[in-house]
């Protein structure tokens, strides 16, 4: 089995990427193979609502989306973290959905698993609007909205490496990942 585990921290390390981290563990120790995308180290191009992507069946941008298409068809499951930007998701992260729409016919994503991961600054840091964002993406991919404990991972956080002083929310990433795995069974 495979899981497609996306960061959509455009920073190095941050606490949301610590915590997609701590959701694959349980896939690790399952030995589903993992497969992680970072937006840290990766280039992905804004949409520029062309449509050349509905005559080509693909994206005419060359950058590190075709590895992302690759990665769609191959996972089983698919987990996304995310901080929250001004109680929205990373422009880098909604390039990403955006860009999903150019393979939108082949239903990459049809029928697989999906969990999410939120992180903003304080309680209300918009850490649920985050989810929705993600949630509605897995919904108009087709995917199957997996919860943690309730729905999906919410966590405070503010300087990198904050979430680390939170074992409650690192384990809050682990039955995440759990419940996909059993779900996937």
């Amino acid at each position: 089995m495979n899981i497609l585990g996306i960061s959509g921290m455009p920073r190095k390390n941050g606490n949301s990427e610590i915590l997609l981290n701590a959701a694959l563990e349980p896939f690790a120790e399952a030995q589903w193979h993992i497969e992680r995308f970072l937006l840290s180290e990766k280039k992905v191009e804004m949409c520029i609502g062309c449509e050349t992507c509905r005559e080509r069946k693909t994206c005419f941008i060359n950058d590190d989306m075709e590895k992302l298409y690759d990665a769609y068809s191959k996972c089983d499951a698919i987990l996304i973290a995310a901080p929250a930007y001004w109680r929205n998701v990373p422009a880098q992260l909604k390039a990403v959905f955006d860009r999903t729409y150019a393979v939108g016919e082949k239903k990459l994503l049809e029928g697989k698993l999906g969990g999410t991961i939120a992180v903003g600054r304080g309680s209300s840091g918009g850490q649920s609007i985050v989810l929705n964002i993600i949630h509605n993406f897995y919904l108009s991919s087709g995917v199957l909205c997996v919860p943690g404990e309730l729905n999906g991972v919410t966590a405070s956080a503010d300087k990198p490496g904050d979430i680390l002083d939170q074992p409650r929310r690192l384990e809050q990433a682990r039955i995440l990942g759990r419940n996909i795995i059993k779900y996937a069974k």
